[in-house]
């Protein structure tokens, strides 16, 4: 999201349905009370609203997180033929160790895989346009898989996408204090840093169908050109 808002026709909308997530699940995320006022909590009302009303530049970039569409969200809105779906998706070998980091315990529905791929099979079914994008092979070359990710949704790659100012951003949700340290620090995109660590005992049980959901919207994803994907497991 921090880069494509660096281009000057895009819009970037970060999370809409967070606040709908934390009232219908109960959850008590940082910030919560904060996110609940800031947004609309009911999920037809997001989309009403936000993904399917005018935006004023031609391009609106929406941030959604899969987790979020639990609470009966219904996903017609990602058929729309204005819509374009990206799927970004990070190894359950690394990406459960940080969100348990983050949130101090975690369960199936906050993985959130299962709705990426329920999501995907729909609209794969429905023969719309997806691309999948695996976060350790845009790090591993951005400008190249920007190229690949622009391409595939029929825009011109911007090389301002490669670079932006420290500090927060105007599309960052209320709740960035909590959660956004990181990228507010950044001015580009940084090398992906594998994690060495030992893979938490308390999260094995959640491997097996976070492993299975990964593999399947791999075998979908984008690559450069002249680049090989990789071996996962």
């Amino acid at each position: 999201m921090r880069s494509f808002a660096q281009r000057a026709d895009t819009t970037c909308v970060d999370e809409p349905f967070y606040a709908h997530y934390l009232s219908a699940t109960g959850k008590q995320h940082p910030m919560r009370e904060e996110v609940l006022a800031a947004l609309p909590q009911d999920w037809r009302d997001v989309v009403t609203q936000t993904l399917l009303a005018p935006c004023a530049k031609p391009v609106q970039f929406v941030k959604h997180m899969a987790h979020h569409l639990e609470g009966g969200v219904e996903t017609d809105f990602a058929l729309d033929d204005t819509m374009i779906n990206l799927f970004l998706i990070r190894h359950p070998r690394e990406m459960l160790p940080s969100l348990l980091s983050d949130l101090g315990h975690l369960e199936a529905m906050d993985m959130g895989y299962e709705r990426q791929v329920e999501l995907f099979r729909r609209l794969k079914a429905a023969g719309r346009c997806t691309a999948v994008v695996d976060s350790t092979e845009l790090l591993a070359d951005p400008e190249a898989m920007l190229r690949e990710i622009c391409a595939a949704v029929g825009l011109e790659f911007d090389p301002a996408m490669m670079q932006w100012p420290a500090g927060r951003h105007e599309s960052y949700g209320v709740w960035a204090p909590a959660w956004y340290a990181k990228v507010e620090t950044s001015t580009g995109w940084r090398k992906h840093v594998p994690k060495t660590a030992d893979f938490p005992s308390e999260l094995e049980s959640l491997l097996p169908v976070a492993l299975a959901a990964y593999e399947e919207l791999y075998a979908a994803a984008l690559h450069p050109r002249g680049h090989s994907p990789q071996t996962k497991s």
